[in-house]
């Protein structure tokens, strides 16, 4: 049976370039490499692009430059493909598989390029990727189809000191300054004071330009892997139990103070609501291949927070995690993603 090539791009010009590489290497040592021929593409942080034909554990430890050559994506719809330079080759691929995090990756930019060149892409397309990224317009939607936000305000630079405390005063401290548009919590920090959120706008701003800012929910976090187009399956709903503070970067990949918890420790009532809220959400925001659905509960119900595109991808991420507990190993969720993707 002839293999479909996957093309798995990886890195690229984000704050979250390492969590990519962490990412990639696990899903290339778990895809089936009796269906599917892996073509790995890695872009450097300068925004590079570099076809690697190295071993997979020289990814991880951002070393595979070493075994790398500096390839182009041709985007011509009648012949996509991978072309290297220096030799005058072309590599085509059956589908594109991005295991990128943040900015120019998960935000619509490289899934733009894929639907230009009219190549099959495995995860959401360019309009869910933006809007998923844009945590204002993902709060409106959200609350268009029904499902609760927390109360906030966005701001561009031209907002001062002034006019960012008198929105926040009405909002109530203490609150979270995020930036707009980032992942894997850069830039996120709590408010409980005037100079507190002074700082946090300061912080925030240093990866977008534009900032959220957004009242604090009193409940815990709670996410739900969610895979599929037509028909959508659920992983089981996970939970964040924090000893204090938030789940900031250091907490999320290294769970120093937390614990995360599958399925989530509630009735099976809730379990069952966070399930349907995320499939609701996932379609609202025009999500499909996969997704991370991320919401808050509190006594009064569930509060949207946000949604992921690309999530944490590692064999200890929390989609894997979930989709486990739902009965899908690691392999099975790639091959399903891919599948999605081909139509298979």
């Amino acid at each position: 049976m002839k293999k479909t090539k996957v093309a798995v791009i990886f890195g690229g010009h984000s704050p979250e370039y390492g969590v990519s590489l962490q990412s990639a290497h696990a899903v290339l040592a778990n895809m089936d490499r009796e269906r599917f021929e892996p073509v790995c593409v890695g872009i450097s942080k300068e925004g590079d692009w570099f076809l690697f034909t190295g071993p997979i554990d020289k990814i991880p430890g951002d070393r595979w430059q070493e075994d790398s050559k500096p390839v182009i994506f041709d985007v011509s719809r009648s012949h996509p493909c991978l072309y290297l330079p220096a030799g005058r080759t072309a590599i085509t691929v059956d589908v594109v598989f991005p295991i990128m995090h943040g900015s120019c990756g998960e935000d619509g930019t490289v899934q733009g390029l894929c639907e230009l060149a009219g190549l099959p892409l495995a995860g959401c397309g360019v309009l869910a990727s933006a809007l998923c990224m844009d945590k204002s317009r993902a709060h409106a939607l959200a609350a268009a189809a029904g499902i609760n936000v927390p109360k906030s305000f966005t701001a561009g630079p031209e907002l001062g000191e002034v006019e960012l405390a008198s929105a926040a005063e009405a909002i109530g401290h203490p609150l979270f300054v995020k930036p707009l548009r980032a992942g894997s919590s850069f830039g996120i920090s709590r408010a409980s004071n005037r100079a507190e959120l002074v700082r946090a706008v300061a912080l925030a701003r240093k990866y977008d330009s534009e900032i959220i800012i957004e009242q604090e929910i009193a409940g815990f976090e709670s996410g739900c892997a969610v895979m599929g187009g037509d028909e959508l399956i659920t992983g089981e709903p996970d939970e964040i139990e924090l000893s204090g503070g938030f789940f900031d970067f250091d907490e999320k990949y290294s769970l120093k103070t937390s614990k995360i918890h599958v399925p989530a420790r509630v009735s099976p009532e809730v379990l069952r609501d966070i399930k349907l809220a995320a499939k609701k959400l996932y379609r609202a925001l025009g999500c499909r291949g996969f997704a991370r659905v991320d919401m808050f509960v509190t006594k009064d119900g569930l509060v949207f927070n946000e949604i992921n595109t690309i999530p944490g991808f590692t064999a200890h991420s929390r989609f894997p995690s979930m989709m486990r507990a739902a009965g899908y190993s690691f392999k099975q969720v790639i091959s399903k993603v891919i599948e999605e993707a081909v139509g298979a």
